[in-house]
């Protein structure tokens, strides 16, 4: 059965707006004011830095609903890079994605059987309308069953370090919902679980890994098989026939995911760039539709109004007693070193200036005493540069788990050929009378 989706979706959507006596108002949040954040647990990222700027029980593991389905894109957009299949290849619908797709009581565009669908087709649903049915679609294409998806999903998850995280479906629904179709290998009771941290983990990686994923979760509004479909982000400026939804819209706005399940309640994983500055920003389990769309703007807000990204230290920065380090066996008796690259930060008022430089030279590149030995390549690692705070506020620490963007490599900023064998036969014998010297003076004085 087809629905005239054309028809319902905004009228649902104006009936929801109009009982809402919550609306988004554009709020500024000043330094000494708390950030008071109305969902379970919500956290705030700088995308350039991976710096988190907020959080707020942020490794607490709820059901993310739709949210899912941000890594079933991330599979997506890694499968065709990785030539397996491409935008054109086309699928049909099958009997589970089919009985989905019927459901009313989820989102669905109104799949056909026995039709052929493209990958942008079923993936631009997927994305722009939260289509359950698309994403079990495109997960049975990449992985030929649903089952045999989550687990790829999972083991994506594990390397890219999210924690408290689980999936058990591509599309976030609970798998009591899906009948006889529940995922080979997954508990029929279970839910998918993921925290605010791993969600914006999430985000940071499909953004980074594939920005161009933006522009499709940016679009408001698309055509599909003729009939319109909405994106359930009401943050995006959606058109004059949505005039309703206009007191949503925050500028800058261009992704990411909403969700939303009976126990999940509403969730959103945002994102939006202002004068080059983007943030991402996640809220689980607000109470309302509305919501999640006020303590996102509340979190957007405080990214952009409190926070400057500032380089603190240029590439090439020295520290001035540290400048160079002694020679062995080359024919320059120092060489200088200094980072390999800068370092920025997301910082408010004065905390720029809490910030330092400590260098930790390696082992294997210097001995005890301090000095390199030639011959010396120009950029070879001699140890690191550790950022330290020493303010009382320092953030929440970084999204990505396996980078420290506060350890810079120590580099060299020349090259030091070795000596010859004779100016080092010169130099061993000079050390040799020397030595032998100290050791005659060092005699006599003893005797007085």
């Amino acid at each position: 059965m087809r629905y005239n989706l054309k028809k319902i979706v905004p009228l649902l959507l104006v009936t929801v707006v109009m009982l809402s006596a919550i609306a988004i108002q554009p709020s500024s949040v000043n330094a000494a004011e708390p950030l008071d954040i109305e969902a379970e647990s919500a956290i705030l990222v700088d995308n350039e830095t991976g710096k988190i700027v907020y959080a707020k029980n942020p490794d607490m593991a709820l059901p993310p609903a739709s949210m899912t389905k941000i890594m079933t894109e991330y599979l997506v957009h890694e499968a065709i890079e990785e030539g397996q299949i491409s935008w054109d290849t086309t699928t049909q619908i099958s009997d589970y994605a089919y009985s989905i797709s019927a459901d009313t009581s989820s989102s669905g565009v109104g799949l056909e059987q026995n039709k052929d669908y493209t990958v942008k087709e079923l993936y631009d649903a997927m994305a722009i309308n939260s289509d359950n049915a698309t994403s079990i679609a495109l997960a049975e294409l990449i992985a030929g069953s649903e089952g045999e998806f989550v687990k790829m999903m999972n083991a994506k998850a594990e390397e890219m370090g999210m924690t408290d995280t689980e999936f058990v479906n591509s599309t976030g629904l609970a798998n009591s919902s899906l009948g006889d179709n529940v995922p080979e290998g997954t508990d029929p009771n279970a839910n998918n679980l993921m925290s605010a941290r791993s969600s914006a983990l999430l985000a940071y990686r499909l953004i980074n890994d594939y920005p161009e994923a933006l522009d499709v979760t940016k679009i408001p509004s698309a055509e599909f098989e003729g009939e319109t479909i909405t994106n359930w982000n009401w943050m995006l400026k959606h058109g004059e026939e949505s005039s309703s939804l206009q007191q949503f819209h925050y500028e800058g706005m261009d992704g990411l995911k909403t969700g939303h399940t009976d126990l999940a309640k509403y969730g959103f994983t945002g994102t939006a760039e202002r004068d080059g500055n983007r943030f991402i920003s996640v809220v689980m389990k607000a109470e309302s539709m509305e919501a999640r769309f006020q303590e996102t703007a509340k979190l957007l807000d405080y990214g952009f109004n409190q926070f400057e990204n500032q380089e603190i230290f240029p590439a090439g920065y020295q520290l001035e007693d540290k400048s160079s380090i002694p020679v062995l066996k080359g024919k320059e008796d120092s060489v200088q070193v200094a980072t390999d690259k800068a370092f920025t930060a997301p910082v408010r008022g004065e905390q720029a200036d809490n910030y330092g430089v400590e260098y930790q030279f390696s082992e294997d590149a210097v001995n005890e005493d301090g000095e390199i030995t030639a011959p010396i390549e120009k950029g070879e690692k001699v140890g690191t540069a550790e950022v330290t705070y020493n303010g009382d506020d320092d953030g929440y620490g970084y999204i990505m788990p396996d980078k420290n963007p506060k350890q810079i490599n120590l580099v060299t900023q020349s090259a030091v050929e070795k000596d010859n064998w004779f100016m080092l036969t010169l130099g061993a014998i000079g050390n040799f009378f020397t030595d032998i010297f100290s050791t005659v003076v060092d005699t006599v004085k003893g005797w007085f």
